[in-house]
């Protein structure tokens, strides 16, 4: 196919009108930890490196973190998720408190404990993750109140985009799900999703979904590789079809992204970059992509923009947000901008 050309005045218009929208996030929310330190010695009590800790920090993660990447863009998240009425729970209220975002979508659970990842880290190398979760869904009645609450948003709110952030920490049902999309798509809003294994087909009708390779192997039961461009579209179509998706974004790590829509199959390459850390990678996509879809940009340049984003964030250690003027910056130098 040959690639479309867009003026560098389009670009700068998609990233101005970022700062419009507002996005509703549902999703599995957590802390994610870090310590921070040297290595220069082995432990004598088992062969593993001693970490003198220089530094503790503390930031949101999970759909969280796609919060802070649409704030980062320009855009308003309201974030819609359960936490725990404990320690945690209410340090992860402080962290919203400390990066301005709103509280009203998070409701608090007796019944879970808040998700805390905690990552050690020596000399700028993760060595270490220690999760503490609860990965069994919320009851019913959790459910019920959650999508009181998200009915609520969208009728008091001008929602944008609906994200759909998946960590199979058992936020997201299938009931949710449903009552959802079917709500979005009264309203006329689209609906993206980043996906995990265990709900990967209860998505029905959404307007964009967004596996990486290993969740679309899981989720489709397929031996695929990567560099079979031919068969991972043929394969990806098929599911699209069958799920009534509108389009399928599959991130493929050093490979790049694949697009696939009734209107497009597009593979589009990765930039060569220093990657010093992968964690957060995902976030960032979904977060692009969803502007994006909300904008009603082209697939192409949809999927180039959120290919671009990705690489981007991987250049720094740890969970960290998009630089929107670093990004738009790059974006500009993209082979297709004018």
């Amino acid at each position: 196919m040959k690639k479309l050309s867009v003026k560098k005045d389009h670009i700068r218009d998609i990233f101005k009108s970022f700062n419009n929208l507002n996005v509703l996030i549902i999703g599995d929310v957590m802390i994610d930890s870090y310590l921070w330190g040297k290595v220069n010695r082995i432990s004598p009590e088992a062969p593993v490196p001693i970490v003198a800790v220089t530094k503790k920090e503390r930031r949101l993660g999970g759909a969280a973190n796609v919060a802070l990447n649409i704030q980062a863009l320009g855009a308003n998240p309201i974030l819609c998720s359960v936490i725990g009425v404990d320690h945690e729970g209410l340090a992860f209220l402080d962290l919203l408190k400390h990066q301005k975002l709103s509280q009203k979508g998070i409701l608090k659970c007796r019944d879970r404990i808040t998700t805390v990842k905690t990552r050690v880290i020596g000399n700028n190398a993760q060595l270490l993750r220690v999760d503490d979760e609860v990965e069994s869904e919320i009851a019913p009645s959790e459910t019920q109140q959650l999508l009181t609450l998200i009915s609520y948003i969208i009728q008091h709110d001008k929602i944008d985009v609906i994200i759909f952030e998946d960590y199979n920490k058992g936020l997201i049902t299938p009931k949710l799900i449903n009552k959802v999309v079917e709500l979005a798509k009264s309203k006329g809003i689209p609906t993206c999703v980043d996906p995990k294994k265990k709900n990967f087909h209860a998505y029905k009708g959404v307007s964009l979904f967004k596996p990486n390779f290993k969740e679309l192997k899981e989720g489709l039961k397929m031996d695929i590789r990567s560099d079979n461009i031919g068969e991972l579209q043929r394969a990806i179509s098929s599911f699209r079809v069958k799920q009534k998706a509108e389009t399928i974004i599959v991130t493929l790590a050093e490979k790049g992204i694949i697009t696939n829509s009734r209107k497009i199959k597009e593979h589009i390459f990765a930039h060569v970059r220093s990657i010093a850390d992968v964690s957060g990678a995902g976030d960032t996509v979904i977060s692009v992509a969803s502007l994006c879809r909300a904008l009603e940009c082209s697939d192409f340049v949809t999927a180039a923009l959120a290919n671009l984003s990705g690489g981007l964030v991987c250049e720094q250690v740890g969970v960290v947000p998009i630089n929107k003027i670093e990004f738009l910056e790059e974006a500009l130098k993209l082979d297709f901008v004018k």
